[in-house]
């Protein structure tokens, strides 16, 4: 035991004697203790802060160079986009990491010319946003939010408006564009608007054009027939009734190959506004007047027009080979309205033509190409195009067309225009014959296809700019017409309860849903069936457009009630299947004044049969007994004459006791039709009894007359 003690002993000893000689690893503790007193900084003596000041003013005229200490690991190579990217100046990529490190990622805040501050956010406004913009807190804001009755969370949004107010008091000036630099703070909308037409127009662009002629006059004097001889055509013969009843535009040549424009105009009352639109597109216009007839209504009306537009006026008087014909008549009373023929010693040219045979229509075009020559009709067709639409429908496979006649400039295929409250583009055009062409010049008359909506007859084809400016121009005025349309709503409603209150007698009203072929029908027939003048019955159109009669039509007739009225149009197969399903009458007219005598009787058959009250006799009671069943009177008729079938009532003085049918009127005990004066009759009265000597009972008839508008 003591042997193993020992040698355990001399081991330790050997082991103690390795240790000492390796270095002893200090512990955790210690390491840390070292590395804390190397990064202590040591005290600066005077002399050291000496030399560390002179070594900052050497350092100012020294060149600055990048230090790049070499890493003591593993080298990994960059991806490849960051080889590519150039490396930028140390100390410039510390100082830009710092400022965006303490700035804001967007600058909300800019100082204004007059030392407002901006603030630029575009909507929607977040309020956390605008607290960091105005260097607020979210909290502040709400609390002011709370004041404007605006409860909201700081991630929620806010109105502009309302982050406006909230700017205000804080000092600050909302936008919600930022601004460019060098412009305004705030942004100028762009304004569109119609170009002017050209003042003072050099000569050295003006161009001679075509005169536009236009032929006036009255219904049945052979307006569209003259045209007929000049264009070789056969007009007249397709027209309804033989009467023109839409503006035609027509483009010739005379012999010399000069291009004329020809205008027809209906000579129908209802047409007046037509008329009118004719005289005033036109240069000349050839009132025709009938040698046989002289002058009517329309021709005195054709007249006015033309007085008014002050235009060159060539009367032709027409049928002079009719048996009657006078034209010296016709001289003579164009004097008393005031034209005084050339003949007369006048200065308004006369010329006797024929359509039929031609006599007189040579005469005629020279001195139409005359009179042109001396007005010296000049255009401008490089200008800014502009062109009067003289009509316009809807066709099946084009769309909504109109007929224009251009004033100046030209029309171009693919050309934006504004046209009233529509805009459209040019998408094809065509002349009087049918055929496709490109441009159109001064005083052309072409189809233009190509309109956003059926254009509204009267209204000026304008060229714009762009197709952009067209449709935001049209925006605006088909807005400004919405709440024209709205306003004048609200008044109506308020003048029919003013009626209402008043307790005055409601009239009785015709619903008519109308279509036409053209829209210039439109406006001449819902202002003749307005012209209908009546105290008791008054006529609205639900709807009144041209174009074909379609099923949206009959369902809108069903709803309100109304008629529909077709003029020159046609029926669609949906329409006509939808008309018997819902019981909607279709009226259809190819000549205008059987559609206005149409309706008139329509109002009529609107009214109930005015009842009238015609007295035909007076007996007296002179006597009151009892029959079987109840109470008669013995009567003597004082007057007139009793009947068996008439009314009668029991007057008892004055004062009518009891009013109605007759049941007996007896002469002894034989039923009798009637008695007459003198002679003494029984009669009874339906169930009264009460009978008094010394009644008088009348004896009147019920008659119903039709009443009148």
């Amino acid at each position: 035991m003591a042997d193993q003690k020992d040698n355990t002993n001399e081991k330790k000893k050997v082991l103690d004697l390795l240790d000492n000689s390796k270095p002893k690893k200090p512990s955790r503790r210690e390491r840390q203790r070292e590395e804390a007193s190397k990064l202590a900084p040591k005290a600066k003596t005077l002399d050291d802060k000496k030399a560390e000041a002179l070594d900052i003013f050497a350092e100012e005229g020294k060149k600055k160079t990048s230090v790049i200490k070499k890493g003591t690991g593993s080298a990994k190579l960059p991806s490849i986009s960051k080889l590519n990217e150039p490396k930028a100046d140390a100390d410039f990529v510390k100082t830009n990491s710092a400022d965006a490190a303490s700035s804001d990622p967007v600058q909300a805040v800019e100082g204004a010319d007059n030392g407002e501050k901006v603030i630029h956010l575009k909507p929607p406004v977040i309020v956390s946003e605008l607290a960091e913009a105005m260097d607020l807190k979210p909290f502040q804001l709400m609390a002011d939010l709370i004041k404007l009755q605006v409860f909201v969370a700081p991630h929620q949004a806010i109105e502009p408006d309302v982050a406006e107010t909230l700017c205000a008091q804080h000092g600050f000036k909302f936008e919600r564009e930022k601004r460019e630099k060098g412009a305004g703070v705030h942004k100028v909308e762009e304004v569109f608007v119609e170009p002017e037409p050209e003042e003072n127009v050099p000569e050295d662009k003006l161009e001679l054009r075509a005169p536009i002629i236009t032929f006036m006059g009255h219904v049945d004097h052979g307006k569209t027939s003259l045209l007929d001889f000049v264009r070789k055509s056969r007009i007249a013969s397709g027209e309804a009734g033989g009467i023109t009843q839409h503006i035609g535009a027509y483009g010739v040549k005379d012999d010399l190959g000069r291009p004329i424009t020809l205008l027809d105009t209906p000579g129908h009352a209802i047409f007046s506004q037509m008329r009118a639109r004719g005289a005033d597109i036109t240069d000349i216009v050839v009132l025709v007047v009938a040698a046989d007839d002289g002058i009517m209504p329309q021709t005195k009306e054709a007249i006015d027009h033309a007085k008014a537009a002050k235009k060159t006026i060539i009367v032709a008087v027409n049928k002079c080979d009719v048996q009657g014909a006078d034209p010296t008549r016709v001289r003579t009373q164009l004097m008393e309205h005031g034209l005084t023929p050339v003949d007369f010693g006048g200065d308004i040219e006369c010329v006797d033509v024929s359509a039929k045979t031609g006599d007189g229509m040579e005469a005629l075009l020279e001195l139409l190409a005359l009179q042109a020559e001396v007005l010296e009709l000049n255009a401008n067709p490089s200008a800014n195009a502009r062109a009067s639409v003289i009509e316009a429908r809807v066709q099946a496979g084009k769309g909504p067309t109109a007929t224009v006649i251009v004033q100046s400039g030209t029309l171009k295929a693919g050309m934006p225009f504004i046209c009233g409250p529509f805009n459209g583009k040019i998408k094809s055009m065509f002349d009087d014959r049918g055929n496709a062409i490109k441009t159109a010049g001064p005083a052309t008359p072409v189809e233009v296809l190509g309109f956003a909506e059926l254009a509204n007859v009267g209204d000026e084809l304008v060229e714009m700019e762009t197709e952009r400016a067209a449709k935001k121009l049209s925006s605006e005025r088909q807005g400004e017409k919405r709440s024209m349309r709205l306003g004048g709503a609200q008044k109506s409603r308020l003048t029919d309860f003013m009626s209402l209150a008043k307790g005055g007698p409601q009239k009785a009203r015709l619903q008519l849903i109308l279509k036409t072929d053209v829209q210039g029908s439109v406006g001449a027939i819902t202002g003749a069936i307005g012209e209908i003048e009546s105290e008791k019955v008054e006529t609205r159109f639900v709807h009144a457009a041209s174009g074909s009669i379609t099923e949206s039509d009959i369902l809108l007739a069903s709803s309100a009630n109304a008629t529909v009225i077709g003029f020159n149009t046609k029926v669609e197969s949906k329409a006509v299947t939808a008309a018997k399903r819902e019981g909607v009458e279709i009226k259809l007219y190819s000549i205008v004044y059987e559609l206005i005598d149409t309706v008139r009787d329509a109002m009529l058959g609107l009214l109930d049969p005015e009842t009238r009250e015609t007295i035909i006799g007076h007996a007296e009671v002179k006597q009151v007994f009892k029959v079987n069943k109840g109470m008669a009177a013995g009567c003597i008729i004082k007057d007139g004459k009793v009947t068996r079938t008439a009314h009668a009532r029991v007057l008892r003085g004055r004062t009518p006791v009891f009013d109605g049918k007759m049941s007996t009127l007896r002469r002894f005990m034989d039923e009798v039709k009637e008695v007459k004066t003198g002679i003494e009759c029984g009669i009874k009265l339906g169930a009264f009894n009460d009978y008094e000597e010394g009644d008088i009972i009348q004896c009147y008839l019920l008659e119903k007359f039709a009443q009148e508008l």
